[in-house]
């Protein structure tokens, strides 16, 4: 414990005894705390005023370099990281190139090989140029995304070796296509994207078929000049040519000039702009290729004017809504408008009892299995052949085949003079030949005489009972109703004068028809 401080005597400052008087006291307090003050007196003299604030500032800056260089220290840490991840990735993407390029380089090779094979010749073959493997590959790909079938990766591939794909190319790879516009819309996008370009070989042979305006006035001026001189007068030769129809529309449309791609631009414009002239002067430069793709479906129901009207319909369609930033020609998008137009008139028209555009084309698929299957067994297929061939069943295909059949009109005029129709060979299931006409006015005759033995009241009950007037045959309920008496009776009367036509002699003439 420490010692409590004694109270100093209250004695003047200033005197020397004062100052003895303390010096004992202090020697008289206990050691330990003298220490502490002392300690304490030091540590106040080493500490000068303001010191302590300067001390603490100097602190809070040491702090904020540390937190500096430590900053910068995490922050080098994390790009060295970065840069290792960002190494390892790259190498690794190398490699993985690298494998895809070995993988493709013996693609090729195995390609190569087996067009080699088929050719039988060995040229010297350079594997080194792995860049051209990589378009080849790279432009595979690109197909590959669009995900189209196999014939139109085959003509894009095809495309691409020689820069240009031909409309007609374009529809044997897809035969139906008219029947889904979208689909040509991708197809044509693709080809934009891959460069490839689709050609039509009928826009410079699309009118040989007519002469051009000026052609067919001369061929005219000489026909009515060796009419006239056979006699006749120019006005009835100019109507003997003009009788044809299709021909004075060939006339019509052939005066008409073709446009060029910048005027299709043009009139394209003026169409998206709402302008009907325009879409009118599209429609009318266009007429031609109606009529070249009409004479491609003559004998399939409907003739040619209403194929070409239909045609001219599909025409209008493609003019509102051609695209021209596309970059095509609107004959080439034209096309496939007609031919749907076309196709669905002929389907829908073309036959006395109409069938529905899914079952033409299921029809349409039938024939060419058939005719594949021809080809394959040298003999028609049965139809058990071709719904193995087809993935359906048997009485489906049956189906199919007998709706396909088609009608033929009775009138239809048969023979090199037209005398005759069709109907008149054709046989009469409900009429009576002559040998049983004569039998059958026999038997007529005999009911008739055997019928006399009977009283009226009796005849005219069995005649209406067994229906002899050419009548059905009437129920009792009915025959009672006529002579106002039960069917009891009726029945009673019936069996009496049967028994009577039984015994009597004449009734063996009526046993005889019976043998």
């Amino acid at each position: 414990m420490v010692a409590k401080k004694k109270a100093l005597p209250k004695v003047g400052s200033g005197s020397r005894r004062n100052k003895k008087i303390r010096a004992k006291v202090r020697k008289n307090q206990p050691q330990p705390l003298k220490k502490k003050v002392k300690i304490l007196k030091k540590k106040a003299k080493l500490v000068p005023k303001g010191s302590l604030k300067r001390f603490g500032n100097k602190v809070k800056l040491a702090q904020r370099k540390v937190a500096k260089i430590t900053s910068r220290a995490n922050k080098v840490v994390k790009k060295t990281k970065k840069a290792l991840v960002s190494k390892k990735t790259k190498v690794k993407a190398k490699l993985k190139k690298i494998t895809k390029l070995k993988i493709k380089a013996e693609k090729k090779a195995d390609i190569v090989e087996e067009t080699v094979k088929e050719v039988i010749i060995e040229p010297e073959l350079d594997l080194t140029g792995g860049e051209e493997i990589e378009e080849i590959q790279s432009f595979k790909d690109k197909i590959k995304k669009y995900k189209f079938p196999p014939e139109v990766e085959h003509l894009l591939l095809k495309g691409q070796d020689q820069n240009f794909v031909t409309q007609q190319e374009l529809s044997q790879a897809i035969p139906v296509a008219e029947d889904s516009i979208e689909l040509l819309d991708k197809i044509y996008e693709a080809f934009l994207d891959l460069g490839v370009e689709v050609v039509d070989l009928r826009d410079d042979l699309i009118w040989q078929t007519t002469a051009s305006a000026s052609d067919i006035e001369t061929k005219k001026a000489k026909k009515t000049k060796k009419s006239v001189k056979k006699g006749l007068s120019s006005s009835e030769a100019t109507e003997a040519i003009g009788e044809d129809s299709v021909r004075m529309y060939l006339k019509e449309i052939g005066q008409i000039a073709l446009l060029k791609k910048h005027e299709e631009v043009a009139l394209a414009k003026r169409v998206s702009a709402g302008d009907k002239m325009a879409s009118k002067q599209l429609a009318e430069a266009n007429l031609r290729l109606v009529v070249s793709i009409a004479k491609k479906y003559i004998g399939r129901g409907l003739s040619l004017l209403d194929l070409i009207q239909e045609g001219n319909i599909g025409l209008m369609k493609a003019v509102e809504k051609f695209d021209y930033k596309r970059g095509f020609k609107f004959s080439t998008y034209a096309t496939w408008w007609i031919k749907q137009a076309i196709t669905r008139a002929i389907a829908d028209q073309a036959r006395t009892i109409r069938i529905p555009v899914h079952m033409v084309e299921t029809m349409n698929r039938l024939a060419r299995t058939q005719r594949q299957l021809v080809q394959e067994l040298g003999r028609p297929p049965s139809p058990e052949e071709i719904a193995n061939e087809m993935g359906l069943e048997v009485e489906k295909v049956n189906h199919i085949l007998k709706i396909s059949q088609e009608t033929v009109s009775l009138e239809k005029s048969v023979g090199d003079e037209d005398d005759s129709l069709l109907g008149d060979f054709i046989k009469d299931e409900d009429s009576l030949t002559p040998d049983e006409q004569s039998a059958q006015d026999l038997l007529k005759s005999d009911i008739s005489s055997v019928l006399h033995l009977l009283t009226p009241r009796e005849q005219k009950i069995l005649k209406m009972r067994f229906g002899l007037e050419g009548e059905w045959a009437h129920t009792l309920e009915e025959v009672g109703k006529e002579f106002g008496v039960t069917r009891e009776r009726i029945r009673q009367i019936e069996a009496k004068a049967l028994a009577k036509l039984k015994k009597s002699k004449d009734s063996k003439k009526l046993k005889d028809y019976l043998e």
